[in-house]
């Protein structure tokens, strides 16, 4: 290592030389070096930052050096990611208040609730409270430039001997997240660097500037953790939204970058708005804008706002802010692909160098903006964090305890967001709008143990940005999505109230957990099976560790009802003791274990007779084998969507699913994995998994075609979502009788009549931007097997599969349009294409099947009601 140290100003000083050629970005963009007992982060890495990029854990070196050396900084880990990697926070301050900092913490928490305690006293605690100002660095691994730029930001703020910028650190306190995504930045910067040309490599074309699948902007699920911040679905996610709990700031801004050929972005951003924000929200991010372009003009670095971003979706860095009542922004360097230098589209040479010193300038400028605003900047968030300064009519929102554990993960992640939630102990009957029923009104009596979510509390706008059934949408073209209301994406019986409510309810302080455990039906003889009911949570990954213990288990193809009246519906797992003969003396406590360990509640049965239905060991409850699953990966296949898949087998279902290279599979045109190592032949696999994809016919040739036809009539089972499902239809002439139904390409006059300025507005009206549709599904279909017979889908695009006698249509639209609309947007015109289709099916081929979800049952791991559809596709379906 000291050795490395040692090359590496000379190994910096090769790699930089062609950075002279033009106007030396070193000179026209210094950043500062104040000279102090503490080093700047040059002295301390050996190089100029710009020069290369940093790895993670030398970076971290970096900051634990200046947390150790100034009295101005506090290091704290918050988390760690799946690779191991420490998750850091920095606390940065003037001394005095670093001295007090948990003091400040704790009265920064009282003026969230200040509505409810002693104005005078807030208004005292008000007056010397500091603002909370916080960043969020490099949450996309391949949008490397803010972790270095954070470097120059912390090492300012611990020197600095700048008069206005140490009055700016007496008026502030600053979290900083130096890094929410370690493990895709070391994707990423680990390859940067070992392509990094010593001549350098500004051509576009170069190698450096074409990062291989699956990148860096991922996590190690391959997930976009910008759109996690609600849901927590992942350890970077729940870590910095804990820490940000612990704070509330009142100004965050997160940081990121775009393509090399654009300019910087700074807010305002453009439409569509939550319109729940206060009014003053934009006007405070265009004075945080103004501060940063007034840097920018000094140095006539280009910039833009008001254009491209919005801030709808609440689960984005920029936007999570703003709904806890702060004021949340984004900023967006041009560099995406940029490596260390790249020539742009107009001929000008984007520098890392000035990327970083991008990221660096409008870093401090937000300091010096929110010291210049402290009391006001406060007073907007105990402004936004009363509940009557709400927009919004509701004034409770309540959800009915299901039996699910969808119902737990919801109520979890209300509690990890800080909301105040409580559950009844007695039955409600109240008027209400259900959302199931279109918004119909009526007075309903809902079951002891709902769980209530009032309004009058802190977080009314988060409350009411994740469980309203809608949002008023002024803008169809969004970048994101156009519904994520809670209560539909875990499709649960949820209801908004408009009036007070008396109901004697007790408070929910600890997230909810199942409790699993065997529990004897009919005394203590000795077992003869145990049923596993498939709607649990858990209830696949407790199969995928039965499999793993060599127990023999059958799905039961109907439900039936036990002597003491349990009901079981079908789906659910029989394990039959009689058939795991050499397991006998082992499987209580197999069992036992394993239900606990999971939790999932296991029935223990000493007769196989039932009430009604069938009995226990029927030979109609067909046996569930282990599959032997691939999951094909890589372009042209989404890499959102395979690490979706990826996730939900690997780490919630705990089922091995062989990821293969795509590429691996076109090289012969055949279904035969060929490396170096030897071959993996599809023929050796049971299920195959297509991600959605942009074109399958660079996978699947004629040739290719022919054999996978052969392998699903010898009995394979293939799954295929989004645009991969369309292939296997008459579009590619794979299936002919599947009929696909897509709207007709626009013929209309109007559209011919567009001038080119209308057109963004007039097509982005066409598409389907995330919107939540009605559906029905056959519960008694083994695709469906623990769901519930209504669900919404989360719908992007139009196409949908057109009904017929072979296709067994197991996920439908509404069937009237006017009845199709959930959330979100869609054209009549879609609504009317859409009603009645099939989105989800199966078709059989020979002695194998064909699984087509049109929508992703579960995207982005949060929405989840229809999601054990493809843990069904892949484990029970290739069975029946």
């Amino acid at each position: 290592m000291l050795r490395l140290r040692r090359l590496l100003p000379l190994m910096a000083l090769l790699l930089s030389g062609f950075l002279t050629a033009q106007v030396d970005q070193f000179e026209r963009l210094p950043l500062p070096d104040n000279e102090a007992d503490i080093q700047s982060p040059k002295d301390f890495l050996g190089y100029r930052l710009g020069e290369r990029f940093t790895e993670y854990a030398r970076s971290v070196e970096y900051f634990r050096y200046l947390a150790e050396a100034s009295p101005r900084i506090q290091l704290e880990q918050y988390g760690e990611t799946y690779e191991k990697r420490p998750l850091i926070v920095l606390t940065v301050s003037d001394v005095a208040h670093m001295q007090r900092i948990e003091e400040i913490r704790q009265n920064n928490l009282k003026l969230v609730d200040a509505y409810r305690a002693d104005r005078d006293e807030v208004a005292a605690l008000a007056a010397e409270h500091p603002v909370i100002n916080s960043y969020s660095y490099n949450i996309h691994g391949n949008e490397a430039s803010s972790t270095e730029a954070a470097m120059q930001v912390a090492y300012e703020l611990a020197t600095t001997k700048d008069p206005e910028l140490l009055s700016a650190l007496k008026q502030t306190v600053n979290v900083m997240f130096i890094c929410i995504n370690p493990d895709g930045r070391d994707r990423y910067v680990y390859w940067a660097n070992s392509v990094a040309r010593a001549t350098g490599g500004e051509e576009p074309r170069d190698l450096e500037h074409y990062a291989p699948w699956p990148n860096g902007r991922t996590n190690h699920y391959w997930f976009d953790l910008n759109r996690d911040w609600i849901w927590g679905v992942h350890p970077e996610s729940r870590g910095h939204t804990a820490h940000y709990q612990k704070w509330m700031p009142q100004v965050h801004t997160d940081y990121h970058e775009q393509g090399y050929d654009a300019n910087y972005f700074t807010v305002p951003g453009t439409t569509p708005r939550n319109l729940l924000l206060p009014e003053a929200y934009e006007t405070w991010a265009d004075t945080f804008g103004r501060a940063n372009i007034t840097e920018f003009n000094k140095k006539g670095l280009s910039y833009f706002t008001r254009d491209r971003f919005d801030f709808y979706y609440p689960s984005y860095g920029s936007s999570y802010p703003a709904v806890m009542g702060g004021i949340g922004m984004l900023t967006e360097q041009g560099g995406i692909g940029g490596h260390r230098a790249i020539e742009t589209e107009d001929g000008y040479v984007l520098t890392l160098r000035q990327r970083v010193y991008d990221h660096y300038t409008t870093s401090l400028a937000q300091v010096r903006a929110a010291a210049r605003n402290r009391r006001a900047l406060i007073d907007y968030s105990m402004m936004a964090w009363n509940p009557l300064s709400s927009k919004a009519m509701a004034t409770a929102y309540l959800i009915e305890d299901d039996g699910s554990e969808y119902f737990g993960d919801v109520v979890n992640i209300l509690l990890a967001n800080g909301v105040e939630v409580e559950r009844t102990t007695e039955a409600l009957t109240a008027s209400g709008a259900s959302y199931r029923d279109g918004g119909r009104v009526a007075r309903r009596t809902h079951p002891a143990g709902s769980v209530i979510v009032s309004t009058e509390q802190a977080r009314h706008l988060f409350v009411n940005s994740l469980l309203s059934k809608d949002m008023q949408i002024e803008d169809s073209v969004m970048y994101d999505m156009s519904t994520w209301s809670a209560p539909l994406a875990y499709n649960l019986e949820a209801f908004s109230f408009r009036g007070p409510l008396t109901v004697d309810t007790e408070p929910v302080t600890s997230p909810m957990s199942p409790e699993g455990g065997v529990f004897r039906v009919d005394g203590n003889g000795p077992a003869y099976a145990y049923v596993i009911s498939w709607h649990q949570r858990h209830a696949p990954k407790f199969l995928s560790a039965l499999w793993k213990e060599g127990i023999r288990v059958r799905s039961a193809v109907e439900g039936f009802t036990a002597d003491d009246g349990t009901e079981f519906s079908a789906g659910s797992l029989v394990v039959l003791a009689g058939r795991n003969l050499e397991k006998e003396a082992s499987l209580d406590g197999t069992m036992t274990l394993l239900a606990r360990k999971y939790g999932v509640r296991v029935h223990r049965f000493t007769t196989g007779r039932m009430a009604s239905g069938n009995d226990l060991a029927s030979t109609r409850n067909f046996p569930v084998k282990m599959p032997r699953a691939a999951l094909l990966v890589e372009p042209p296949f989404n890499t959102y969507t395979s690490g979706q898949l990826y996730f939900l087998f690997d780490q919630e279902t705990q089922l091995p699913v062989e990821r293969i290279r795509a590429s691996i599979l076109s090289q012969t045109d055949l279904p035969k994995f060929g490396t170096r190592y030897g071959t993996a032949d599809l023929n050796d696999y049971d299920v195959l998994i297509l991600p959605d994809a942009g074109n399958l016919d660079a996978v699947f040739g004629e040739s290719g075609q022919a054999a996978l036809k052969r392998w699903l009539t010898a009995g394979g089972t293939l799954v295929a979502v989004g645009s991969s499902a369309e292939f296997f239809t008459e579009r590619s002439g794979f299936l002919k009788a599947q009929k696909l139904d897509r709207p007709d390409r626009d013929t209309s006059e109007e559209a011919a009549g567009l001038a080119y300025g209308d057109r963004t507005d007039y097509y982005g009206k066409k598409r389907i931007p995330g919107t939540a549709l009605h559906a029905s599904v056959d519960v008694s279909h083994p695709l469906a097997f623990g769901v519930k017979g209504e669900v919404y889908t989360l719908k992007f695009g139009s196409s949908a599969l057109t009904p017929d006698a072979s296709l067994q249509s197991v996920g439908r639209y509404a069937a009237e349009a006017e009845d199709l609309l959930a959330a979100g947007y869609a054209s009549a015109d879609n609504l009317d294409h859409l009603a009645g289709k099939t989105w989800a099916g199966m078709r059989t081929f020979g002695r194998g099947k064909i699984v087509y979800f049109l929508d992703n049952p579960h995207y982005r791991m949060f929405w989840r009601g229809p999601s054990r559809m493809m843990q069904n596709a892949v484990m029970i379906v290739p069975g029946m």
